[in-house]
C-alpha cells in the first residue's frame, strides 16, 4: 500500500482532531484560516485511504474508581492455543489491552481494577484458562507519558 501524503494543512487538521476528535470543522477552519467545506474534504479522504480509522474518547477510569492498572505477561503452554486464549481474555471486560508478543510472553495484557484484591481475581481467572501456564504481573505505579501527538508530529519531520 502507498504511503498517503499529507501537507502542512493535512498535518494541522489531524493535530488538532487527535487533541479533540469532537472539534467542529468550522473551528478547525477558521483557526486554519480555510473554508470548512476544504476541512471536510481533507478529513473525508484521510477517511476513504484508512489514514483516520473512527474516533474515539477518552475515559478517566480514576473518577469511576478504576485507578488500579496492572500488566499480565501471560505464558501459554502452545502458542497454536493463543487465539483460543484471546477469545477466553476478550470476556473479561477488566482486560482493556491484550498484545499476541515475541519474546518472553505469549500475550501481554492490560487490566484496570478498583484495587489489588479485584486485580487478584482477575489475574486468577486468566491463570484459569485453559493453555495459560502462568502469568506474570507488574503493577503500574503511574501512566507517565501517553501522548499521541508525539509521535505523529516526528512522523510528519520526516516527510
Amino acid at each position: 500500500m502507498a504511503k498517503f501524503k499529507l501537507d502542512d494543512t493535512d498535518h494541522k487538521i489531524l493535530d488538532m482532531l487527535i487533541e479533540n476528535t469532537r472539534i467542529p470543522f468550522t473551528d478547525i477552519a477558521k483557526k486554519l484560516d480555510i473554508s470548512a467545506g476544504t476541512v471536510h474534504v481533507r478529513v473525508r479522504k484521510m477517511e476513504e485511504t484508512k489514514l483516520i480509522t473512527g474516533s474515539s474518547l477518552t475515559i478517566d477510569y480514576k473518577k469511576l474508581g478504576y485507578s488500579f492498572i496492572a500488566y499480565v505477561g501471560i505464558f501459554l503452554n502452545k502458542t497454536s492455543q493463543t487465539q483460543f486464549v484471546l477469545e477466553r481474555i476478550s470476556e473479561i471486560p477488566y482486560v482493556t489491552v491484550a498484545h499476541v508478543t515475541t519474546g518472553k510472553f505469549n500475550i501481554f495484557c492490560k487490566i484496570r481494577a478498583k484495587d489489588t484484591n479485584q486485580a487478584k481475581n482477575i489475574i486468577y481467572q486468566i491463570d484459569d484458562i485453559e493453555g495459560v501456564t502462568r502469568t506474570e504481573t507488574m503493577i503500574s505505579l503511574e501512566e507517565s507519558i501517553n501522548d499521541k501527538k508525539r509521535l505523529m508530529h516526528s512522523i510528519f519531520k520526516e516527510f
